[in-house]
């Protein structure tokens, strides 16, 4: 069911007023979108305004030598084929085929350069949202709002931009057709061209009032197209595969979608009825103003006062100025609908990081010497109404391997956020060597950093393209590709790849291999520790191993980590042990810390999990599970 808003006022004069307020204020970025358009192609946007003059003069050109043709048929009409009977025909004859020609000409050029125009506006708008994309913060991907307003910037953007920039020059070329044309039947009377005006007033009316119930309709129902473009992805990606058909949800899935389809689509079905029946009323009352005024030059034909010449030329004058008007309020109404899309797009372009780099950024250290602290950290993440930390305090002792252990939703991963200043932390500060985070610019701070996520991306190029994204501004070597992945225990397997490191992984492209969950794990290990970063850290490392791959791994875990700082969150107490410094975390609180055998003396949650976990938990001793409490 379509909602209802009480937004638009359906009494024409007080809804034109309105809409006209609100179209000036629209108009703002007209001047934006052509200087997108100026910088993306401003050769072939000068080339495109010349072929917009000329092709509006030519339709008013070409009615004028109606006249005289029509004129000069009626005058010959039986004086027989003489040269000198058929001379007032010629001319003008000639010279409509000149401009017909010449109009044809024009036509196949102004593809040619709205073409070349588009591709290049195209790939600087795509650009664009692709930088804005990468420079916003962090925070942004986790915000459903955000989330819609990004793929209203990325619905047709370009397509938007392209479609103000062709209305604007149609508005261009009309004008000065209409204008010729006005010119014209002002020579017949003065309240012609008014007739052709006010025939038009309906449509403007109308067209304006459906194109916003159209932008009201999209702005409504983003989330709904998103989640449309989700259930596609769910039945048609890889990712989902297998599980969509071992619990049989592809048809589930598939209803889903279509319910939603069926809902927006009757929605939509209903706007275009009500837009065709509105457009219907509107060429009616044009087309009964047009005949009254034929009637009118009829009737001063049948009195002599007008020749055959000038009832063809009013004929087509008036026509050709109707749909002309139209598509002169159609382009209105679509610079109206554009701005109203296009607004998305700079609203999304204006927006402005909260993560910035400060106005004198430190330098980074060369090498950590005290190592990390956090400081009575307090964070609640936007839109939640939860801390995650409350007064948390942690060190990391530079050039050590510092382990944090503990259930889910301790806080754990928001730890790492917070270091990579995704976030910056409500209260209190992280210092680097006892200088805070925000003192350094972002990106040197973040260089300093390496880190394997819980969930690592499969990058589907090549072997050694997908280690060396490790630093892609570094130009590493075969060998120094090959050292990270012995390193991650991933080397024994690319060797064994069709081509090697040259192998191009993934199921996307054709000749590519699929790898297991261990080994694009292990492959994001080794594009992790191939990056000369001072502070490693590894989220969850060996979660995707199975207990042969895991021990393996451990046995060059601490050679790998030499000579760095190293953070390690885990639940896998086997990994934990080989820490110099382990924290256990429990709601947002560190609870216990010391190396594994301090842990294991203090009889506490550390020393329950780990029996439990290695399977000697009749060795365990009686711990009293006791809540930490914020």
């Amino acid at each position: 069911m379509v909602e209802k808003h009480a937004v638009v006022n359906y009494k024409p004069m007080a809804f034109l007023l309105q809409k006209l307020t609100t179209f000036r204020q629209q108009l703002i970025y007209i001047p934006q979108v052509l200087g997108l358009i100026w910088q993306a192609a401003r050769g072939w946007m000068l080339l495109w305004g010349m072929v917009l003059v000329i092709q509006g003069l030519l339709p008013a050109i070409t009615i004028f030598l109606s006249r005289s043709l029509v004129d000069g048929l009626v005058n010959a009409t039986g004086q027989g084929l003489s040269a000198e009977a058929l001379y007032p025909v010629l001319i003008p004859g000639a010279a409509m085929v000149a401009v017909l020609l010449a109009s044809e000409l024009l036509n196949g050029v102004s593809t040619w350069v709205r073409t070349s125009q588009s591709e290049l506006v195209q790939d600087f708008i795509s650009g664009l949202v692709h930088q804005q994309s990468i420079a916003i913060d962090f925070a942004c991907y986790e915000s459903p709002e955000y989330s819609d307003r990004l793929e209203r910037a990325r619905e047709g953007a370009s397509q938007q931009s392209l479609s103000l920039l062709e209305n604007l020059g149609s508005l261009l070329q009309n004008a000065i057709t209409l204008g010729a044309i006005a010119t014209l039947l002002l020579t017949y009377g003065p309240w012609l061209p008014l007739i052709l005006v006010i025939s038009a007033f309906p449509a403007l009316v109308i067209g304006l009032r459906l194109n916003l119930e159209q932008y009201q309709w999209s702005q409504r129902t983003t989330s709904e197209r998103r989640r449309l473009a989700y259930y596609e992805y769910l039945l048609t990606s890889n990712w989902s595969a297998a599980e969509l058909r071992l619990f049989n949800w592809g048809h589930y899935f598939a209803k889903a979608y279509q319910r939603l389809r069926k809902r927006l689509r009757k929605e939509h079905m209903q706007l275009i009825r009500k837009q065709a029946l509105s457009r219907l009323l509107a060429s009616m009352v044009a087309l009964v103003l047009s005949g009254l005024a034929l009637i009118w030059m009829s009737q001063q034909l049948l009195l002599g006062l007008l020749t055959m010449g000038d009832l063809a030329l009013f004929y087509q004058a008036f026509n050709r100025g109707q749909s002309i008007i139209k598509t002169f309020l159609g382009s209105l109404e679509e610079i109206y609908r554009n701005t109203l899309f296009i607004s998305n797009l700079f609203e999304f372009l204006d927006l402005e990081p909260d993560v910035i780099d400060p106005p004198d950024p430190q330098v980074i250290p060369p090498s950590l010497a005290q190592g990390i602290a956090f400081s009575n950290i307090s964070f609640i993440y936007p839109g939640c109404d939860r801390a995650t930390l409350t007064n948390f305090d942690l060190e990391i002792p530079a050039g050590k391997i510092t382990a944090i252990v503990g259930d889910n939703g301790a806080g754990k991963s928001t730890l790492i956020k917070l270091l990579c200043r995704f976030y910056d932390p409500t209260q209190g500060k992280i210092t680097l060597d006892g200088i805070d985070l925000r003192q350094f610019a972002v990106a040197d701070l973040r260089r300093a950093i390496t880190v394997l996520f819980q969930n690592p991306i499969p990058y589907y190029v090549t072997a050694e393209q997908n280690i060396a994204l490790g630093d892609c501004h570094a130009d590493f070597s075969r060998q120094q590709v090959i050292a990270a992945a012995q390193g991650a225990g991933i080397h024994s397997k690319i060797m064994d790849l069709p081509q090697a490191y040259e192998s191009q992984l993934g199921k996307w492209f054709a000749g590519g291999t699929d790898l297991s969950g261990g080994e694009w794990q292990k492959l994001s290990l080794a594009r992790a520790c191939i990056r000369a970063a001072q502070l490693i850290i590894l989220d969850e490392p060996t979660s995707a191993m199975d207990p042969w791959a895991e021990h393996e791994w451990l046995a060059r875990f601490r050679h790998m980590a030499q000579g760095r700082t190293t953070l390690v969150i885990t639940h896998r107490f086997t990994l934990a042990r080989q820490a110099d410094l382990i924290y256990v975390m429990k709601a947002g609180k560190i609870i216990e810390s010391g190396s594994h055998e301090t842990l294991l003396r203090q009889q506490g949650l550390y020393a329950q999990s780990w029996f439990t976990q290695t399977g000697h938990l009749e060795k365990a001793p009686a711990v009293a599970h006791q809540e930490t409490h914020s």
